[in-house]
């Protein structure tokens, strides 16, 4: 099998296509990158409502007696915190404290988790807890079965209001299951852009209707591309760009998402890490002059040409017309205010290490 054929499609492809979208790989799927562009999409999301298709990410169902403590020794966050109803951020680490994941649980009823994880990690993230799993815990990989519609933006609870008249939204890193024409839903109060919205989703078979019904109610399509400049903009982090399994979350700025008062796998590591203080951190720089937008892997020094590391992710901020990025830098020189350079094809061009998030909401 080549490359090409051991790429998958969503349930959505052909109406992407016949949309006009500019299809890509990205993590092992076809997916559309824009439609009537990056610029127009992104400020869609930012000032009225766009709608992206993650029917690519994973979902697993887990249940049984015993699945909150499993998943807790599994998890970095804490699930006892949680209500029924409600989701929270967390992420699965090596025994070395390295990221396998970031991902979002939710909490069902007791003993019973709606997980999302990323597309890329979909296999490998089953496999870890399959192997992990204990005796009389349900762990169903259901991602093929759903397609997954994030409905993002200021004007996003008229729109679902429109999408399924009669059903409330749940609160923020709420979930809610329901009825609605005639199919199986389920909505999430969650996103990854930094704007009101919901992630929503239906039956596989099922998916091009509410992709259409989420247009028809005023959702604007939007593809991976303005996906990548909002979230970057609020300092979100993906997985295998900004999170990996060489460094660890407290390293990547996410210590508020580890509760070290609990046991799980790679914690010990944490802790120590906590003690004598992490190696290097995750920050966020903005261009203070001009020069192309920084990319992934592009070299930043310091002004006399120390190396600091290199981008992780970049982009040219439609919002604050400038150049932003996130790298891993050497501990002692992630103080904001730090000034430095971005080589851009063999040109200097000056940044300064930044609060985040770029964008303040």
């Amino acid at each position: 099998m080549n490359a090409e054929e051991s790429i998958k499609s969503t349930p959505l492809c052909d109406k992407h296509v016949a949309l006009g979208a500019k299809m890509v790989p990205f993590a092992g799927w076809n997916m559309p990158v824009q439609y009537a562009g990056i610029l127009a999409e992104h400020n869609a999301v930012r000032t009225d409502c766009g709608v992206f298709d993650i029917s690519h990410m994973g979902q697993f169902l887990v249940s049984g007696e015993g699945a909150t403590e499993w998943l807790n020794g599994m998890f970095t966050n804490n699930l006892n915190k949680l209500a029924d109803g409600m989701g929270q951020y967390s992420m699965m680490l090596n025994e070395k404290g390295g990221v396998i994941d970031d991902l979002i649980i939710y909490q069902v009823a007791k003993d019973n988790f709606f997980v999302v994880v990323n597309a890329s990690m979909i296999d490998e993230d089953y496999a870890w807890l399959s192997a992990r799993k204990p005796e009389g815990i349900s762990l169903v990989n259901k991602s093929d079965a759903y397609v997954g519609l994030a409905v993002q933006g200021p004007n996003s609870e008229e729109v679902f209001a429109k999408m399924c008249p009669g059903v409330e939204l749940p609160v923020r890193n709420g979930i809610l299951q329901f009825q609605a024409d005639g199919d199986a839903c389920i909505v999430c109060r969650t996103g990854y852009t930094g704007e009101n919205g919901f992630e929503f989703f239906c039956p596989a078979e099922q998916g091009v209707k509410w992709f259409e019904k989420s247009m028809a109610s005023g959702a604007q399509p939007c593809g991976l591309g303005a996906r990548d400049s909002l979230r970057l903009e609020m300092c979100y982090s993906l997985n295998g760009s900004d999170l990996s399994p060489e460094k660890t979350p407290l390293e990547a700025g996410l210590s508020w998402c580890c509760d070290l008062t609990k046991d799980f796998i790679g914690a010990d590591v944490l802790r120590d890490q906590k003690a004598v203080g992490r190696p290097t951190a995750l920050v966020a720089i903005e261009y203070t002059g001009k020069g192309a937008p920084p990319r992934h892997g592009y070299e930043v020094q310091l002004p006399d040409g120390t190396p600091l590391g290199q981008i992780c992710s970049g982009v040219l901020s439609p919002s604050l017309g400038k150049g932003i990025a996130m790298l891993y830098v050497p501990a002692a020189h992630c103080k904001v205010g730090t000034e430095v350079n971005v080589i851009v094809r063999n040109k200097a061009v000056p940044a300064v290490i930044v609060k985040k998030p770029f964008l303040k909401k």
